[in-house]
């Protein structure tokens, strides 16, 4: 299996599924995320796909989701 860093070009991110929500705005400004065979998660902006992609765990999205659920973040 390919290492994967904790940020890469999401081009080089081959085979995966991205995905962006249902609610997302027709404008384009959308966030886009691929589970990765390891089980982490790729993000990346679906202005510009071929870009930089960040790479986190799963335990490090879901203490993001739970933070944005409950407005904690500055």
């Amino acid at each position: 299996m390919q290492q994967i860093n904790k940020d890469v070009t999401a081009s080089l991110l081959r085979g995966v599924s991205w995905r962006k929500s249902q609610h997302s705005n027709p404008c384009g400004n959308c966030v886009e995320l691929a589970e990765l065979a390891d089980g982490r998660i790729a993000v990346r902006n679906s202005r510009y796909p071929s870009g930089p992609a960040l790479i986190y765990s799963r335990a490090e999205m879901a203490a993001f989701i739970a933070a944005t659920k409950g407005r904690t973040l500055d």
